[in-house]
């Protein structure tokens, strides 16, 4: 949001700038997405609803979630919120308690680590190796468990580095949960953007229903970041206790947004696999790009839509010290926003969203690669 700010300010200042911080579709909400939301405004559907959201929205989410992964979750262990960010912090505020261990991968999503502080939880945080392109196991989470463990926190498709989580493995990861009473939460914010093989969800395993905690939205998979709609799936218990928590806070999420939530979850799916192409497309192109600036090294991001070099060559010469400083000094002398890899736990890393247009792209990675010659001769 940050970059996005300075970006913003830069435009209005009258520069030109290249825009790779925005985490979010450059796609149009889906035109039956934004005609339900028109159908209730005019049908006047506009007061309060449910605080957990409508019983056909939580039914319709659970039959989705069945139809795309082949779960079996009922309308009472769901709850619909405020965006897929308001389903963690429920989460983390409900069963974190002061002292409680997270366990979260590095690189990690920026609101992980925030979240986990605010409840007064201890983050545990696991280092992953970019040479493996970031992958998780359940070695390395298991060298973190102690009697001291509440949560374990997944991210994947990885929001940063696009690192997705083989299928075996996330079950060996399942299996230490269950074995030590941990809750496993599954952050499914890009499930549906892998560029191989098929999505999955680790909450279809058979086991998984007492331990696995589905954090989704429909930010990304719809185009529908600034409607604000996520859902939770957990044990009813763990949800009556989440819904208790909202009921407090936001109370229900939008209910013409419900409306609207609605008609994706029932509606056409044809969006998704157009904009999986498109961004298939924009990632060759960024990492192919990217492997020709001297120095810079990058895996192939295996989900999302972000790319997550390694740029630490700038700093060789020492005019630039840490990616805080890379970011700002780039944003300031060539106006291209990328996101510091300070924000993810890492400090020799930036973000790149390829989710523009490839002509951005074009422009900005020339950009960036004139700026990296620049600053690290």
């Amino acid at each position: 949001m940050k970059v996005a700010a300075d970006a913003d300010r830069l435009r209005r200042e009258g520069a030109d700038v290249v825009d790779f911080g925005a985490g979010e579709p450059d796609f149009p909400t889906p035109q039956n997405i934004k005609q339900a939301a028109i159908a209730a405004i005019e049908a006047n559907f506009t007061r309060y609803t449910n605080t957990s959201g409508t019983p056909e929205l939580r039914a319709a989410i659970c039959e989705r979630h069945k139809q795309d992964f082949g779960t079996n979750y009922s309308a009472a262990e769901c709850l619909v919120t405020v965006g897929g960010k308001h389903a963690i912090f429920n989460l983390v505020q409900a069963l974190v308690n002061p002292g409680d261990e997270v366990i979260i991968p590095v690189p990690y999503w920026v609101t992980y680590k925030d979240v986990v502080n605010y409840a007064g939880g201890h983050c545990v945080f696991v280092d992953s190796d970019e040479n493996n392109g970031f992958e998780v196991t359940a070695k390395m989470i298991e060298r973190q468990l102690t009697p001291k463990t509440r949560l374990i926190i997944i991210n994947s498709p990885s929001n940063p580095s696009g690192a997705v989580i083989e299928e075996a493995e996330f079950r060996r990861i399942l299996e230490l949960a269950n074995q030590h009473n941990v809750y496993l939460m599954t952050d499914e914010c890009y499930c549906h953007f892998v560029y191989d093989g098929k999505p999955f969800s680790i909450a279809a395993a058979p086991n998984a229903k007492d331990t696995v905690v589905v954090a989704g939205s429909l930010s990304k998979t719809y185009a529908m970041t600034g409607w604000r709609i996520g859902f939770a799936l957990a044990p009813a218990p763990l949800i009556t206790a989440m819904s208790k928590l909202q009921s407090h806070s936001t109370s229900n999420p939008t209910s013409i947004a419900q409306k609207a939530a609605l008609e994706a979850m029932k509606g056409s799916q044809d969006s998704i696999p157009e904009m999986l192409a498109e961004y298939r497309k924009r990632r060759d192109f960024v990492v192919a790009r990217l492997r020709q600036i001297p120095g810079v090294t990058i895996g192939t991001p295996k989900g999302a839509f972000y790319a997550y070099p390694n740029i630490s060559v700038a700093y060789r010469s020492g005019r630039i010290k840490n990616s805080l400083d890379f970011a700002a000094t780039l944003l300031a002398d060539e106006h291209v926003a990328v996101v510091p890899g300070e924000a993810f736990g890492t400090n020799d890393h930036i973000r790149i969203s390829y989710a523009t247009s490839m002509k951005e792209l074009e422009r900005g990675l020339d950009r960036l690669h004139k700026f990296i010659e620049k600053v690290s001769a």
